[in-house]
C-alpha cells in the first residue's frame, strides 16, 4: 500500500506500478485541500467570472461563451471529441504509472475538482482497472490530450479497459466491481485531459530501465575486457580521479572491482600489448558520460513528478483562478530525448566489443568463435543483429523536442512533442536490452574458452547465473532464443542480483 498524504516522490516510488498492481491510499488531509480547491472554482464560478474551459469553448474556441445550462454538456463533448488517439496502447505498467502521476497531481490541490474525481482514480489502480490507452495522438502541449482523453473515457463509464489481463468494456468493469462511472462536472473533464501524466510516465519508465542497463552495462563489459585479454589497470581509481565526472569514476571504480581477483587477468600482465581499443580501454568514460545524463534527467523528472500541471490553476491561497501553460511538457521532452542519447551510447560502445570478439585470430581463438570456422558461423549473424539494433538506434536519437507543429487554429503554436520522446527512448532501451544480451552471451562463451585459467569472482557468478539457463554450446544453433532469454536475465535484474553478496556496485 502506498499511501499518499502531499508528499514529495522520485521516480523509483513508481517502480511498483511499472512492474505490476499496487494499492494506494489517500490520506484525509489531502482530501481537505481537494475540497477547498473545489470551493474556491465554484465560487468564482458562482460570482460569475469567465474561466477557461468552464464557461468558454476550448483552445481556439476559448472566445465563445458557453450557458450555465450547457456547461456539463462541455465536459462530456470534451472527453469524448478529444479521444482520438491511434496505434498500439501503452503497456500495464506505463497505463497505471499514468493513473498514478494523475491521482497525485489533482491532490496537490489545485485542479479544482471534486473528490469523486480522486476517488474514481484512486478505485481505478486499486482494482487494477487500466483504461486502453492508444500511444499515438499527443504533440504534448495543452496536456497530452488525446490519450488522457482515452483514459477519462473509462472514467465516465465508455470506451475500454484492461481488467484481470483482459480487454473488456469499461461498463463490464463497473459491474464486476460495484464501481460507479464519473458524471463529469464544471472544469473536471478539462483537468483530467490538462496535463504531461502521459509524458512523464514514460520517461518514468525509462529511467527505471536504465538505472538497471547502467550496471548492467559496468558488468557486461567487465566480462568482455576480462574475456579479450584486455588490460585492468586503466579502471584504476587512482587515475581517474583525474577526471572530475563522478559518473567515470564510479563506472571506473565498478570495473576495477569486478576484476578483482582474476587469474585471466593475471595471467597476461606482462604481455606486448600496448594499449586496447576505445570500446575497452574507454568504458568509464562513455558509460560515465551516460550515468552523468542519467542524473539530470532524473532530477529533471524527479520535479516534473511533483509539479502542477494543469489550466486553469486554483489558486486556494487568493482564491482565484488563474491561466498559465503549466501543462507544456517541454522539460520532460527534451529530458526524454538526454536518456535516448545516453542509451544510445551504451548500446554502440557494446556493439563495438562484440564487433571486436568476433575477431578470433588476435585472441587466440577462432573466428566469431565458431567450434569449427567456415562449416560453422558461430556468432557472425549475432553480432549483425547487434549492429542493426545499433544503427536503429541512432536514427531515433534524433531529438523529437526540437520539433514542433502549431494546431488549433494557431493557439498552440509550439508545442514538446515530449510523448514521441517517450516513446523513442522505450524503442531504444529495447535496442540496448538486446544489444546487451547478445554481449553477454558471447563475452560468456569467450570466458569459457579461457579455461582453465579462472575469471574473477564476480564475472563468474555472472557467468553462472547465464548458464543456469543457457547451457554452454560450441555448435551452431538458433540463436534467437538465447538471446531472448539473455534479454530476460537483464530485465529481471539478475546479473545484477547474482552479484549482490560479492560486490556493491554503484
Amino acid at each position: 500500500m502506498i499511501t499518499v498524504s502531499g508528499q514529495e516522490y522520485i521516480f523509483e516510488d513508481l517502480k511498483p506500478f511499472v512492474t505490476g498492481s499496487q494499492k494506494v491510499l489517500v490520506k484525509g488531509e489531502v482530501k481537505s485541500s481537494i475540497l477547498r480547491s473545489r470551493r474556491v472554482l465554484e465560487d468564482q464560478i458562482s460570482s460569475g467570472k469567465t474561466i477557461y474551459g468552464v464557461n468558454t469553448g476550448f483552445g481556439a474556441l476559448s472566445q465563445l461563451h458557453i450557458d450555465e445550462k450547457d456547461q456539463k454538456q462541455l465536459q462530456l463533448n470534451l472527453v469524448r471529441s478529444h479521444s482520438a488517439g491511434v496505434g498500439k496502447s501503452f503497456e500495464p505498467g506505463v497505463t497505471r504509472a499514468i493513473l498514478f502521476l494523475k491521482l497525485i497531481n489533482f491532490c496537490l490541490g489545485y485542479s479544482g475538482v471534486r473528490w469523486d474525481v480522486v476517488a474514481l482514480l484512486r478505485d481505478f489502480i486499486n482494482h487494477d482497472i487500466l483504461p486502453v490507452i492508444p500511444s499515438k495522438g499527443s504533440v504534448g502541449a495543452s496536456g497530452d490530450l488525446a490519450p488522457l482523453s482515452h483514459m477519462s473515457l473509462a472514467l465516465i463509464g465508455e470506451g475500454e479497459v484492461l481488467f484481470k489481463d483482459r480487454p473488456i468494456s469499461s461498463s463490464t468493469a463497473y459491474k464486476k466491481t460495484g464501481l460507479n462511472p464519473l458524471t463529469l462536472m464544471a472544469k473536471e473533464g478539462l483537468a483530467l485531459l490538462n496535463g504531461t501524466q502521459v509524458s512523464t510516465a514514460l520517461a518514468v519508465n525509462g529511467l527505471i530501465k536504465m538505472r538497471n542497463l547502467l550496471i548492467t552495462a559496468d558488468l557486461v563489459s567487465a566480462i568482455s575486457v576480462e574475456a579479450t585479454l584486455s588490460s585492468r589497470n586503466v579502471f584504476n581509481p587512482t587515475l581517474h580521479r583525474l577526471k572530475k565526472h563522478p559518473g567515470q569514476r564510479k563506472s571506473a571504480k565498478n570495473l576495477w572491482n569486478i576484476l578483482n581477483k582474476s587469474d585471466i587477468v593475471k595471467s597476461h600482465e606482462d604481455c606486448d600489448r600496448v594499449q586496447d581499443p576505445y570500446s575497452f580501454r574507454c568504458i568509464p568514460h562513455v558509460h560515465g558520460a551516460c550515468r552523468e545524463t542519467f542524473e539530470s534527467v532524473k532530477r529533471v523528472i524527479n520535479n516534473e513528478i511533483n509539479s502542477v500541471s494543469d489550466n486553469p490553476l486554483v489558486m486556494w491561497e487568493s482564491q482565484g483562478v488563474y491561466n498559465s501553460g503549466h501543462f507544456h511538457a517541454e522539460p520532460v521532452g527534451q529530458a526524454a530525448d538526454m536518456l535516448s542519447i545516453a542509451a544510445v551510447e551504451l548500446g554502440g560502445i557494446s556493439e563495438r566489443r562484440v564487433y571486436r570478439m568476433m575477431d578470433g585470430e588476435n585472441m587466440g581463438v577462432a573466428p566469431f568463435l565458431a567450434g569449427s570456422p567456415g562449416v560453422e558461423s558461430g556468432y557472425m549473424i549475432a553480432q549483425i543483429t547487434a549492429a542493426a539494433l545499433a544503427s536503429e538506434n541512432k536514427t531515433l536519437a534524433f531529438p523529437a523536442s526540437v520539433d514542433s507543429i502549431t494546431t488549433e487554429n494557431g493557439q498552440e503554436d509550439f508545442v514538446s512533442m515530449a510523448p514521441i520522446a517517450g516513446r523513442k527512448l522505450l524503442s531504444i532501451i529495447d535496442n540496448l536490452e538486446n544489444i546487451l544480451a547478445i554481449e553477454l552471451l558471447v563475452a560468456t562463451h569467450l570466458l569459457d574458452l579461457r579455461r582453465p585459467l579462472k575469471s574473477s569472482p564476480v564475472t563468474k557468478a555472472v557467468r553462472d547465473a547465464v548458464r543456469r539457463v543457457i547451457p554452454f554450446n560450441s555448435r551452431d544453433r538458433v540463436l534467437s532464443p538465447e538471446i531472448a532469454k539473455a534479454v530476460e536475465l537483464i530485465q529481471n535484474e539478475k546479473i545484477i542480483s547474482a552479484v549482490n553478496s560479492k560486490i556493491k556496485l554503484n
